[in-house]
């Protein structure tokens, strides 16, 4: 027997008695879900530390990478939460990629040939491979192409130049949040009026330099209307400097001397971070260590 439907009774005239009167009560409205944070596929793969963005787009387009065990598309969009698988091959890859660590001479640019001036990575050349490199890499062709300079060093400068075929390289030491230290050595000329000009001192340059310069080069100045980050400057000898930069805009040293009324007649720089040109003779090079970092 189906189950009775059971009414409300009814008064006299077949209206129904009117509930007791409650309190109306609203319910608090359930807070959004938050929204799931989604980015690009090459950003979380280059933030993972993996490889660079570029890398990561050749990586997607290569099937090797799966997303929640689905092959990835090239721009997919992915969650934090999601599981990334990269294929062997990739690492294998990655790990076939070198750098470069070389003493450039003056008169090399950085990056590509300009102006009738060769770059330095023509110098990376079996021949010109530091005897004392430790590295257990064997020189082959392929290491030669695609070098990228990570960070700019002047023609007129010399020192030590990381070239490198590996992404990961270049985001740590140019990328916009790097803060990785290069030393410089600077020789300089107290030069008020000018390196043309009258009163140019060359000899005993610390003992006629304003302190008070001294103190705008650690902090102060700016270069193209941009306020340069705090340096660490102090003097090598009578002569030379010392820069400590966590920046490294185009021939920003030399401008910074400029707007001080010193003139520099040398630079050379001498380390990257943990990595130092040491004894690397002029002209030379090696390969960056498996065991060194930047």
């Amino acid at each position: 027997m189906p189950p009775t439907l059971r009414l409300p009774p009814r008064g006299p005239a077949g209206s129904v008695p009117s509930a007791p009167a409650r309190a109306s009560v609203s319910a608090p409205a359930p807070a959004p879900a938050p929204a799931v944070e989604r980015v690009r596929i090459n950003k979380r793969l280059a933030e993972l530390g993996l490889c660079s963005r570029r890398e990561a787009d050749e990586w997607v387009a290569r099937g090797w990478v799966r997303v929640n065990g689905a092959v990835a598309q090239t721009g997919q969009q992915v969650a934090l939460a999601d599981a990334l698988e990269v294929d062997p091959q990739a690492q294998r890859q990655q790990d076939e990629r070198v750098t470069i660590v070389l003493h450039k001479p003056v008169g090399y640019v950085s990056g590509l040939p300009e102006d009738g001036h060769q770059s330095a990575a023509v110098l990376v050349q079996p021949g010109t491979r530091w005897r004392e490199d430790r590295s257990p890499r064997r020189f082959a062709a392929s290491h030669t192409r695609g070098l990228a300079p990570a960070g700019r060093l002047d023609i007129d400068s010399t020192g030590l130049l990381v070239l490198t075929q590996d992404g990961r390289v270049a985001k740590a030491l140019i990328g916009a949040d790097s803060e990785v230290e290069k030393e410089y050595l600077v020789r300089v000329q107290w030069a008020p009026n000018g390196p043309q000009g009258a009163g140019v001192v060359a000899q005993n340059v610390q003992a006629f330099f304003p302190e008070a310069a001294l103190a705008r080069l650690r902090h102060g100045l700016q270069i193209d209307g941009r306020t340069l980050r705090p340096a660490q400057v102090q003097w090598q000898n009578p002569e030379q400097l010392r820069f400590v930069l966590q920046e490294g805009m185009k021939r920003q040293i030399r401008r910074m001397c400029e707007q001080v009324g010193l003139h520099v007649v040398g630079l050379k720089r001498v380390r990257i971070g943990r990595v130092l040109l040491g004894q690397l003779p002029l002209g030379q090079w090696r390969y960056l260590g498996p065991n060194e970092r930047f």
